[in-house]
């Protein structure tokens, strides 16, 4: 990626500006922490007026500045630069070079000093360090700003999240306290049971978001031990056969039962419960999940497929952002924080590996993910 700056070269002597453009007019480098490289785009004024005129006209990222012209200090210009609050690097130049005007200037606000007469070396790492400085600052105050729009997106995204099942709760209890349904408890057993089950949901928003900013932060604790993977699918597919069953749902496992892999388990139950349960919630009735989990090499490979309603093109291309819930007449009911799949792609890069999903609606998905042995430190 290119990035040229705009310099403006101001001073009284035609040979001094003509050989700062020349020096600078082929200058190029790059900036490998970004990436990026710098060129450069000259113009040049002979005079304070002229520097007036042509400075409310275009935008300069640098300016190298005479510190005496014909008609005024160069430090007047410095401080009419300063008063504006341009957003550029000022690099002062002059003939009468001592202490106190490199005091003054930079005092004054310039970025460096430059001693007349200088070569062309000594100009290009003036302007190296100051186009450094300016695009380092620039992309830094980007950043910035990109993440007060990301913190500020999340944070609507969780307030709306959480909104619905608190305004769900409120409107059931002041039913219950208008004791619309009748006087006794029993009454109100089909609304205590959902108020129950956005409590429910909300839980599992809030310890969701806990793992992902855990794991985001590097405050997670790991306990990379050796382990038996069969032990932990055949825990997950415990957990979850009560919900299966109550759909008619077959879950097939093709694991061997001696499967050793070194990790944290509680990384890989977390893992587990999420693809088992997506399954079982986004299938069909009568439908079927097929668990594989193999060593190939230094990875462990695990896929959980499906026959339930499956994605679209568009779909899989959002799926593993946070807070991601496609919202069909066929999933309606399904309640999920939408950070299940964020936090197994965060776990997966802590493992160097990957996970993918192929999908097709109305015939399933299948999702896979493969972690490397080789424990990264975080």
């Amino acid at each position: 990626m290119n990035e040229t700056l705009k310099i403006l070269v101001v001073d009284d002597e035609p040979g001094m500006r003509r050989g700062a453009i020349r020096s600078l007019h082929s200058f190029s480098f790059p900036i490998e922490d970004i990436p990026l490289n710098v060129n450069f785009q000259l113009s040049e004024a002979s005079s304070g007026t002229e520097f007036y005129n042509i400075i409310k006209q275009q935008q300069f990222d640098i300016v190298l500045l005479d510190y005496k012209l014909p008609d005024c200090n160069g430090l007047e210009l410095l401080d009419f630069l300063q008063k504006g609050n341009f957003d550029l690097l000022v690099i002062m130049m002059t003939a009468y070079a001592s202490i106190e005007v490199a005091i003054s200037a930079t005092k004054s606000g310039a970025f460096d000093f430059l001693a007349k007469p200088f070569s062309t070396d000594e100009l290009r790492i003036v302007i190296r360090k100051a186009a450094e400085r300016l695009v380092l600052q620039r992309q830094a105050k980007k950043l910035a700003e990109e993440k007060k729009q990301i913190r500020f997106q999340f944070l609507s995204v969780l307030s709306h999240e959480l909104k619905a099942p608190l305004n769900a709760i409120e409107g059931y209890l002041n039913l219950m306290q208008a004791r619309s349904a009748g006087e006794k408890i029993s009454d109100y057993e089909k609304i205590i049971s959902r108020c129950l089950i956005r409590i429910d949901g909300m839980k599992k928003l809030i310890y969701d978001l806990l793992d992902l900013t855990r794991i985001e932060s590097g405050q997670k604790k790991r306990n990379l031990i050796e382990f038996n993977v069969y032990d932990s699918v055949k825990k997950a597919i415990e957990t979850f056969t009560p919900d299966a069953q109550k759909r008619n749902i077959t879950i097939i496992c093709n694991c061997n039962e001696n499967l050793p892999f070194k990790g944290d388990p509680a990384e890989l139950d977390i893992v587990l419960n999420n693809l088992i349960s997506n399954a079982i919630k986004y299938n069909r009735e009568n439908g079927m999940v097929t668990i594989n989990a193999f060593l190939e090499a230094n990875q462990l490979i695990i896929s959980v497929a499906d026959t339930g309603i499956g994605m679209s093109e568009g779909e899989l291309s959002r799926l593993f952002s946070e807070f991601v819930r496609f919202k069909k007449e066929e999933n309606k009911g399904v309640e999920g924080s939408g950070l299940g799949l964020s936090i197994l792609k965060r776990i997966a890069e802590l493992y160097n590996g990957s996970i993918d999903v192929k999908s097709e609606e109305g015939k399933g998905s299948t999702f896979t993910i493969k972690l490397k042995a080789e424990e990264r430190k975080i």
